[in-house]
């Protein structure tokens, strides 16, 4: 057996170089590169390996915050359809800790991220070292055991042997469709620089096949009775129809028998929104008519979808009698409220369900009512996109202005607070891949690094961030990666002065705006004056050297939106909008856990709203 002598670090960066992924019998490389930020952790075991291997073809991009870089890994992947990836690595401690909101992000999102924090010295005898947290009572313990709770797959390397198992365990995870999500590997950091005779086979090429799988006879003939006998199907389409490049094959079935369609967030834009049984985005952000062909249906059909809370309206926005299909590759997710499990890849799924409805020549009971609960709610949202605010900007008209003004093939990010509902239900998406949610884990932050992420995945489309302040606050410094990188993202700030999201809910569950609005403080010990605290978000975008421009008024945000198209550096347009100035829900709930108690007569009014609900959702 031919071994080669290297460092764990050096091993690895060797091992990622070589993971290909294939599908289709298209291959490509897996692991374009690193992204990283060096500590005594890790600089000069994994760091030594990077900076000294001879690749110009494996990037390391430097990040600025582990969180955001880690986001910036996930917007890429998820870019890239889960065909690419970048890795992650921290020093011990606070860098790797910062990592963990991240990896649950892509696991939520069921997207491939793979992280390489730093660990306290295997040996122990340097303990405790800088950066270690101390478990009196089990000493095995470290920082990164707190990825075991948001990873599908997580592994301590503590002898240089263990790297090979651990690699090819966490590559499984990472190029299969149905478990994919975060992979830890956590390196120790005397052990990142210990040698080992590699056999030279762990060091070649690896391809990893991402197979189809089928409908199994026995579930297909069970699937087939079930549809057949059902007169009002509505298909939910979840992101896994994305991801299993079925858009295609659902447009066809649609059209072919006649089956409306309601979008979740991460499969918002897979098919044209133009298509006449395209309904638009359902669930509690969803709107009118996509919502109420969905209350209506005898038969719901999620294809690739998590059926979470959002698009079920807390399992309240199906029939009682309905019947539920749901084709997933991940079996927990096909089994979601009870429904008939079709554990199959949407694509051959489609394919076969396709073929065998066209032998029964079976075709719904629809005849045009989708289209006319379509054609109500385009005249809804066009009566929505035209009020004015006289204090100021509406942040529904400054979407459509947007909508209608960024170029087709341009891609938006967006992740948290209101953006998510508006853009649920209104959006028109242009083109495809140009829709990029991430709405599994609405993560405040991921909006700037998730775009620097899809602009290093498709330099050559415009990308823009869309944001509120809230989060700009939380997250910004992948701003100044984007400049370091060239890759300039234009970034729309939303600025109404508070997580008004929130504050919204606060109210409309009888409970008076308290945390919510960015305020001044007064002298009272839970009070705040009406004054809210302005901030100039288009100055700390030049404070970093990129372009900052500011719109109160429509014709400055237009005006701005030209200047960023000619920019050639990330952008940033600080857009001042009235609060609460988004489209209202549409026929849908949400279940919120509000007090049962209250001394407030509108907070005990709200909850007996809630336990009405309770009485008419399914229990599981």
């Amino acid at each position: 057996m031919k071994t080669i002598r290297l460092t764990v670090g050096q091993a690895l960066v060797r091992f990622l170089d070589q993971q290909y992924i294939e599908r289709d019998g298209r291959e490509n490389k897996f692991v374009t590169g690193v992204i990283g930020i060096f500590g005594h952790g890790n600089v000069l075991g994994l760091g030594e390996a990077l900076a000294n291997y001879d690749n110009p073809d494996f990037a390391f991009i430097g990040g600025k915050n582990e969180q955001d870089m880690s986001h910036i890994a996930t917007g890429y992947a998820k870019q890239m359809g889960r065909m690419k990836i970048y890795a992650c690595t921290s020093s011990i401690g606070p860098g790797a800790a910062n990592m963990v909101t991240a990896a649950a992000t892509a696991t939520v999102n069921r997207i491939p991220a793979l992280y390489l924090p730093s660990d306290v010295y295997a040996t122990r005898q340097p303990d405790p070292v800088l950066q270690q947290v101390e478990t009196a009572g089990n000493y095995s313990v470290t920082t990164n055991d707190a990825f075991k709770a948001v990873c599908k797959y997580w592994d301590r390397v503590e002898r240089p042997e263990q790297l090979m198992t651990a690699c090819i365990n966490a590559f499984r995870v990472l190029t299969d469709p149905a478990e994919t999500g975060a992979c830890c590997i956590a390196l120790p950091q005397d052990v990142q620089g210990e040698a080992y005779d590699f056999p030279e086979y762990f060091l070649q090429k690896r391809v990893w096949t991402v197979e189809r799988r089928p409908v199994t006879d026995e579930v297909m003939d069970k699937l087939i009775l079930l549809i057949a006998s059902k007169r009002r199907p509505v298909v939910i389409c979840g992101g896994g129809v994305g991801y299993s490049d079925a858009a295609d094959e659902l447009m066809r079935f649609c059209e072919e028998f006649h089956v409306p369609m309601a979008e979740t967030a991460a499969g918002k834009g897979l098919v044209p929104w133009d298509k006449p049984y395209n309904m638009g985005g359902g669930g509690t952000t969803g709107n009118a008519a996509a919502n109420r062909m969905i209350q209506n249906a005898d038969l719901v059909l999620s294809v690739g979808a998590r059926l979470n809370d959002f698009i079920t309206c807390s399992k309240g926005g199906f029939r009682e009698d309905a019947a539920l299909v749901s084709i997933n590759l991940n079996r927990f997710d096909s089994c979601k409220m009870d429904g008939l499990s079709v554990v199959a890849d949407a694509k051959k799924a489609l394919e076969q369900l396709s073929a065998a409805l066209r032998q029964l020549n079976w075709c719904s009971g629809y005849t045009d009512e989708y289209k006319q609960e379509k054609q109500r709610w385009m005249e809804e949202t066009a009566a929505q996109e035209a009020l004015r605010d006289p204090n100021g900007l509406r942040e529904t008209e400054v979407l459509a202005a947007l909508n209608r003004e960024i170029e087709d093939d341009a891609v938006i990010v967006a992740a948290s607070g209101s953006l998510p509902g508006e853009l649920q239900k209104a959006w028109k998406v242009k083109g495809p891949h140009t829709y990029h949610l991430e709405y599994g884990y609405s993560c405040m932050g991921y909006e700037i690094s998730g775009a620097l992420g899809a602009k290093i995945a498709e330099p050559d489309r415009p990308v823009y961030a869309l944001l509120g302040d809230g989060v700009f606050f939380m997250a910004h410094s992948d701003l100044h990666t984007s400049l370091q990188e060239h890759k300039k993202i234009t970034i729309i700030v939303l600025d109404n002065m508070g997580h008004q999201c929130i504050h919204e809910l606060q109210t409309s569950n009888g409970i008076d705006s308290f945390g919510t609005d960015f305020r001044f403080r007064n002298d009272k010990p839970k009070g705040w004056v009406e004054d809210k605290v302005p901030v100039d978000f288009a100055m700390i975008a030049r404070g970093y050297g990129a372009k900052g421009y500011t719109a109160r008024t429509m014709d400055e945000f237009l005006d701005a939106l030209e200047q960023a198209r000619h920019e050639d550096v990330t952008t940033l347009i600080d857009v001042k909008v009235e609060p609460f100035t988004w489209l209202p829900r549409y026929e849908s709930w949400w279940r919120v856990g509000l007090a049962e108690v209250s001394d407030k007569e509108s907070v005990r009014e709200a909850r007996r709203d809630i336990d009405e609900h309770l009485k008419r959702i399914r229990q599981y």
